[in-house]
């Protein structure tokens, strides 16, 4: 059964959606709730800017029919405001004196559409209908996400991508039997996280989880934080202390970061695995400790050893299982999911209830190439979480960093081009980034599916053929 289907045969028990109808004229707006009357609707209607702008902030309708001109505010200044409020309202402009210019400046402000006045109850009606299923259909994608998101949860990570559910197949089997483990992965890609799901799935769960970070922590006081001292063995050590490693007994120890530890070093730890007993600084003899060890680096180890940068026996004692996790780049498929699973989280602990992205929102996020990988995505969301003033992320909310992609998008050698030039190829680039999907295209540059079609026959090649298929 096809989208459109499962929303149609849905249509009949979901809640009316509210549509919002703003003119001076009061009998164009009555003209308006009978056009619509038959529809699953809530219409609302008001013939004042400022009493519009309240039901706004109120109701949140998804659908909106703003007149351009009014004697007691400008169209395009309610327009504003609007989006201001509720980024995701698909707002269509209505005139009696259409100009190219003022459509054009419509669109760009953020309308869905631009109708010529007077308009016949038939164009209303089907113009209003595709609407509501548009709305509809977002509806039911919302509610299918929230599945999705449910049923692709793993002990706080999520992802759909199959590199990740391989990873979680293999954390699976490895959590109740490891000894050493590596994790490698670029910085940002989640390494700390892997390690401690590792150690909640383990035997030892309910015994220590104990980090070390190796590239924090000088040469000079790695040994002591890690193996402990005794009283005397250096200035200012007035009593006993034991190490991490020690603290660790029983649970696991995760080394973050083991790369950017020294050779010396290396062969002290490399006698802790192989012995299972650890000696503190200034101590004549060794304690015995049962530790589990999870190791991570950002680093070629493979490399460093062909280099002599790394033990060659280090490498294969902690490397005989290894889980390499991917850049955020080589998992785009994953990054709504973790959308949602990161504002989850911001919404709790800044107890501010952001909900969502805007749809341009998440067209900006998605051309981002992600350097930093899931912690830089957690930086802008959290960022976003706090710059915007209602319960969804607009591009206005997110840094210009990640903003500037949409620039650079448009800035190839397309400038000196005629506008009909730019439009097509811009709408070839969104239907390619969405697998020639048109009722996505539509939603991402926030024309009605009807307008797409227009503009895809009008862009039509010699031959008759649209840019991209269905």
């Amino acid at each position: 059964m096809s989208e459109l289907e499962q929303v149609k045969k849905t249509e009949s028990r979901e809640s009316k959606v509210t549509v919002l109808a703003i003119d001076d004229e009061a009998d164009f707006l009555e003209f308006v709730g009978e056009a619509i009357s038959s529809e699953n609707v809530d219409f609302l209607s008001t013939t004042h800017p400022e009493e519009a702008l309240t039901i706004v902030q109120k109701r949140h309708p998804p659908v909106i029919l703003l007149d351009l001109t009014m004697p007691k505010a400008s169209g395009m200044e309610v327009l504003e405001r609007i989006l201001g409020i509720d980024p995701n309202a698909d707002v269509v402009m209505l005139t009696a004196d259409y100009s190219t210019e003022s459509a054009v400046r419509a669109i760009q402000q953020g309308a869905c559409d631009y109708l010529l006045k007077p308009i016949t109850v038939e164009h209303l009606r089907e113009r209003i209908r595709l609407l509501l299923q548009e709305v509809r259909r977002r509806e039911h994608r919302t509610r299918l996400e929230e599945d999705v998101y449910h049923a692709l949860q793993f002990e706080g990570m999520v992802g759909q991508s199959p590199i990740m559910q391989e990873i979680f197949v293999a954390i699976r089997r490895i959590a109740p039997h490891f000894r050493t483990v590596l994790i490698g992965g670029a910085t940002g890609t989640g390494k700390e996280l892997v390690a401690r799901v590792l150690h909640r799935l383990s035997p030892v769960a309910t015994r220590p989880f104990v980090v070390c970070n190796c590239a924090a922590i000088t040469e000079t006081l790695l040994e002591s934080e890690l193996f402990g001292s005794v009283r005397g063995a250096y200035t200012g050590a007035n009593q006993d202390r034991i190490g991490l490693i020690e603290a660790a007994h029983g649970g696991v120890l995760f080394l973050d970061e083991i790369g950017e530890m020294s050779q010396a070093m290396q062969a002290k730890l490399l006698r802790v695995f192989q012995n299972q007993e650890v000696r503190q600084v200034g101590a004549p003899t060794s304690r015995k400790v049962d530790v589990r060890v999870v190791a991570s680096t950002h680093r070629d180890l493979r490399k460093m050893v062909s280099q002599g940068q790394f033990r060659e026996d280090l490498y294969y004692r902690l490397s005989m299982i290894e889980i390499k996790l991917p850049p955020l780049a080589d998992r785009k498929e994953d990054l709504r999911l973790l959308e949602q699973d990161i504002l989850r989280r911001y919404a709790t602990e800044l107890k501010k209830p952001v909900a969502t992205l805007t749809r341009r929102a998440q067209t900006v996020l998605s051309r981002h190439s992600w350097p930093g990988n899931i912690r830089e995505l957690e930086n802008v969301l959290g960022r976003g979480c706090m710059m915007t003033a209602t319960s969804t992320i607009d591009v206005r909310d997110l840094p210009d960093s990640v903003k500037s992609v949409v620039a650079d998008v448009s800035n190839g050698g397309d400038v000196l081009v005629p506008l009909a030039d730019m439009q097509r190829r811009h709408i070839e680039r969104v239907l390619q980034s969405v697998d020639g999907n048109k009722a996505r295209a539509a939603e991402i540059l926030q024309i009605s599916r009807s307008s797409l079609y227009r503009i895809l026959q009008q862009s039509s090649d010699p031959s008759g053929n649209a840019l991209v298929g269905s």
